[in-house]
């Protein structure tokens, strides 16, 4: 069942519309440096170039559903898909620490998996329906 909203502009939208935002330049910063930046974390140029793909359709997707759906459903998978990324990093990281080369591969196997996961959801979510959509009682629609 869709949940009737007015159209207003909160600081869940304007997390939802930066968090976007984030993954899109983010995206082009991993595709426009895929060499020097796979050098730095030990990992492929194409695996940052798909990362940066990955994160483009990610972040491009959440940008263009934020009016059309719910604000809980924005927090509800941005907390899972953050506190995936931090787990991620932090297994990177323990990796790194005991020697394995494979600790940038993992952070950015999540980065190119999760954010089209995130997406894929945010897409079945059930739509918010505006007020505007409501018909005024009396009349037809």
């Amino acid at each position: 069942m869709a949940r009737v909203v007015t159209s207003r502009v909160t600081h869940q939208t304007v997390g939802a519309v930066a968090d976007g935002a984030f993954k899109v330049v983010l995206a082009v910063v991993y595709v426009a440096a895929a060499a020097p930046l796979g050098r730095w974390l030990g990992t492929p140029a194409w695996l940052m170039v798909v990362s940066g793909l990955a994160l483009l359709i990610g972040g491009g997707i959440e940008l263009g559903y934020t009016r059309s759906r719910s604000m809980r459903t924005y927090t509800q998978l941005m907390i899972a898909y953050d506190a995936g990324w931090v787990l991620a990093a932090l297994a990177g990281l323990l990796m790194a620490w005991q020697g394995s080369g494979a600790g940038g591969e993992v952070w950015m196997g999540y980065q190119t998996a999760a954010p089209l996961a995130f997406a894929v959801l945010l897409v079945a979510a059930a739509p918010v329906r505006m007020a505007s959509d409501t018909p005024v009682r009396g009349t037809a629609r």
